[in-house]
C-alpha cells in the first residue's frame, strides 16, 4: 500500500513540474517580441563626421604652417559612385543676343573672351554622334579656337591692332556682317618671364575614368616637360581633404616632379574650395613679382564638399586676382562636367578656361599654345561699337552673351574684363541691316536722328580699352568703320573673314538661333570653310570641316527642332469697367 502511494506521489510531482515548465515565458526569436511579432532592429550608430578643412580659408598663416616641414599626404576616402548613364553636365542657361534698334540702343559694349572650352566640348558630343545641348555652344569660343592672320602690332606698348571687314551675310539676305579682329603679339621664348605655377588637381572619386585624372596627369607632364630651372612648380591635390604632394620645385627637376605625378590616384569626395585655398596659399608663399604667378586647376567641376557656393568661390578668387595670382581652368570628362562653375571661376581669376577631351587637345593648349595660355599681354580688354543711325538700322552681336557689359562699364577701369595672352587672336562679328532693309522690328516713327555730315558715311565707330600688365589705368584705341572696310562680296573677302563667318554659321546652326534664313544649312558652312582652310599646319581646320559634317549627320537623325523666333510680348486682357449706373 505504501509502495503504491509513493508511486502516486512521484507521478503527481512529475506532472506539476511539466505544467510549470509549460507556463514559463519562451525566449523570443531574434527580430520578434514576446508575442512573436517582427520588430525592426535598432539603428546603427551614426558615422563619424568628415574632417573639417577650413584653416586655409580662415587664415593664410595656418595654411603656411601646414606646408612647413615634410610634404603632407592628401586624404583619400571611399570612392564615389560614378555618374553612369545619368548626364549631370551643367551649363549656364543663356539666350542668344537680341536684335537691337540703333534708334534705341546705338552702343554695344562687351568684354573679350579667349576661352576655347566650348569648342572642344562640342567636338566631344559630335564625335560621339550627338548634337550638343544648345547652352553648351558659346559661339565666340568656337570662333576664337582658331588662329587668324590679323595684322601684328608695330610696337609692344600697343599689344594689338584692330582689323575690320564688312561683308554680305551668307545666312540673311540683305544683311551685312561687321568682322572685328585683334591679334596679340608673341612673347619671344628667350624673353619670357619665369613661372611660379601651382597645379591644383582634383583626385576625387568622380575623376577616376580614363578621360579625367589619367588624362590630366598626362597633360600636366606635357606642360612640366617644357619648364626650365628658372621656373617653379608645386602640386596640390584635393579629394575628401586637400594637401600638397609637391613643394615648390625647380622646373627642370623632372625626377621629383614625375614622382609626384606617379603617386596620384582617384578616390573620395570633392573638397574643391579647400583645394583652391591651399593652392593660393602656396602660390602666395612662393610669389615672385617678376614672374607669372598662376594656379591651374584640373577638374570636372564636381565640387561637393566645403565651399561649394558659386558666389563664395567667385568672391574668393576675385580677391586673389588682385594679389597678382591668376587662375586658369582645365575641364575634363563627361557625365558630371560643371561647365557653368568653371566658366565662373576662370572669368573671375583672370585666366582661360579650356576643355581637354584628348591628348591632342592637351598638346595644343599646354604645348603648342603654352605662351597664349600662360603669358598675359593685356588685361581688362573691352570692345565698344557705336552704330551710325544713318547707315545702320538694326544690329546684333553674335555670341559673347555671358560677356556683355553696360555702356558706362567701358570707361570704368574698376570693371573687370577679359585678358589676351601672347599670340592670341580675338574675333567678334556683328550682323547689321541698313535703313530700309529687311528688319525684325518696325522702324520708330519719331526717333530718327540724322548723323552729322562729317560722320554721315561712317558705318560705326570702334573703341577698344585695355590695360598693360601691372597697370591700373586703361589705354584707348579708336577707329571709324567705313565703306573702305567693305568687301564687294563674301567670296572676295579675306581668308580670315571667310573662316570666321563659316564658324559663326556653324555655331548658330548648332544652337538653333532664330535669325537664320530657312535655306541656310550645313552645306553652306562646309562650302565656305573649304574655301578658307588656307595653311593648316596642325589640321584643326580640316577637323572642323569633319565636325560640320558630323553635325549634319547628327541633326538629320535627331528630331526636328523649331527655333523660337522672337515673339511680341503678351499683354493682359483688359477687364470690363464696372457700370457707373
Amino acid at each position: 500500500m505504501n509502495f503504491t502511494l509513493a508511486r502516486t506521489l512521484i507521478a503527481a510531482c512529475a506532472l506539476v513540474a511539466l505544467v510549470g515548465c509549460a507556463a514559463q515565458t519562451p525566449t523570443p526569436n531574434p527580430g520578434e517580441d514576446e508575442t512573436g511579432r517582427v520588430v525592426a532592429p535598432p539603428p546603427p550608430p551614426p558615422a563619424p563626421p568628415p574632417p573639417m578643412v577650413t584653416g586655409a580659408l580662415r587664415d593664410r598663416a595656418a595654411s603656411e604652417q601646414r606646408f612647413a616641414g615634410s610634404t603632407a599626404p592628401y586624404a583619400q576616402t571611399a570612392p564615389q559612385p560614378m555618374p553612369g548613364t545619368i548626364n549631370r553636365d551643367r551649363y549656364e542657361d543663356v539666350d542668344a543676343n537680341p536684335v537691337q534698334q540703333v534708334a534705341e540702343a546705338p552702343v554695344s559694349t562687351f568684354s573679350i573672351d579667349v576661352d576655347t572650352a566650348s569648342y572642344a566640348n562640342v567636338r566631344r558630343f559630335l564625335q560621339s554622334g550627338q548634337l550638343p545641348p544648345p547652352d553648351a555652344v558659346r559661339i565666340e569660343e568656337l570662333i576664337n579656337y582658331f588662329d587668324y592672320d590679323y595684322p601684328l602690332p608695330r610696337v609692344r606698348e600697343r599689344p594689338f591692332e584692330p582689323h575690320v571687314a564688312v561683308v554680305p551675310s551668307p545666312w540673311a539676305e540683305g544683311r551685312s556682317l561687321v568682322h572685328i579682329g585683334l591679334q596679340g603679339y608673341d612673347v619671344v621664348a628667350r624673353e619670357r618671364p619665369p613661372l611660379n605655377l601651382v597645379l591644383l588637381i582634383d583626385v576625387s572619386g568622380s575623376m577616376s575614368s580614363q578621360d579625367k585624372l589619367p588624362l590630366a596627369i598626362q597633360s600636366f607632364r606635357m606642360l612640366t616637360n617644357q619648364l626650365t630651372g628658372r621656373d617653379r612648380v608645386s602640386i596640390v591635390v584635393y579629394a575628401g581633404a586637400a594637401g600638397a604632394v609637391l613643394e615648390p620645385t625647380a622646373g627642370n627637376d623632372r625626377t621629383r616632379i614625375n614622382a609626384a605625378f606617379d603617386q596620384l590616384h582617384a578616390g573620395g569626395s570633392t573638397a574643391g574650395g579647400a583645394g583652391l585655398a591651399l593652392a593660393y596659399a602656396l602660390a602666395e608663399r612662393n610669389f615672385d613679382r617678376n614672374a607669372i604667378n598662376r594656379v591651374i586647376l584640373a577638374t570636372d567641376g564636381d565640387f561637393n564638399v566645403g565651399t561649394v557656393d558659386d558666389g563664395s568661390l567667385e568672391g574668393f578668387i576675385a580677391r586673389k586676382r588682385e594679389t597678382g595670382i591668376y587662375l586658369s581652368i582645365l575641364g575634363f570628362g563627361r557625365g558630371n562636367y560643371n561647365d557653368q562653375l568653371m566658366q565662373t571661376l576662370a572669368q573671375n581669376g583672370n585666366g582661360v578656361a579650356a576643355y581637354i577631351d584628348t591628348l591632342a587637345e592637351a598638346r595644343r593648349v599646354l604645348s603648342e599654345q603654352m605662351a597664349s595660355t600662360l603669358f598675359t599681354i593685356a588685361n581688362d580688354v573691352k570692345i565698344q561699337v557705336e552704330f551710325n543711325p544713318a547707315q545702320v538700322a538694326e544690329y546684333r552681336l553674335i555670341g559673347y552673351e555671358t560677356r556683355m557689359l553696360r555702356r558706362e562699364d567701358f570707361n570704368n577701369d574698376r570693371v573687370d574684363a577679359g585678358e589676351i595672352g601672347s599670340g592670341h587672336a580675338v574675333t567678334a562679328i556683328y550682323e547689321i541691316v541698313a535703313p530700309g532693309g529687311r528688319m525684325f522690328s518696325d522702324p520708330l516713327r519719331y526717333q530718327r536722328t540724322p548723323a552729322p555730315s562729317a560722320t554721315g558715311q561712317e558705318i560705326a565707330f570702334l573703341r577698344i580699352r585695355y590695360k598693360l600688365p601691372g597697370e591700373s589705368e586703361s589705354v584707348l584705341i579708336e577707329r571709324p568703320i567705313t565703306a573702305a572696310d567693305r568687301a564687294p562680296s563674301l567670296a572676295r573677302a579675306s581668308e580670315q573673314t571667310r573662316w570666321a563667318v563659316a564658324v559663326a554659321g556653324y555655331g548658330q546652326l548648332l544652337r538653333g538661333d532664330p535669325y537664320l534664313d530657312q535655306g541656310y544649312g550645313w552645306g553652306d558652312v562646309i562650302s565656305l570653310a573649304q574655301s578658307a582652310r588656307g595653311r593648316d599646319e596642325f589640321g584643326w581646320r580640316a577637323e572642323f570641316v569633319q565636325l560640320a559634317r558630323a553635325a549634319q549627320t547628327a541633326q538629320a537623325a535627331a528630331p526636328p527642332v523649331v527655333p523660337n523666333r522672337p515673339e511680341p510680348p503678351t499683354r493682359p486682357t483688359p477687364r470690363p469697367r464696372p457700370s457707373s449706373n
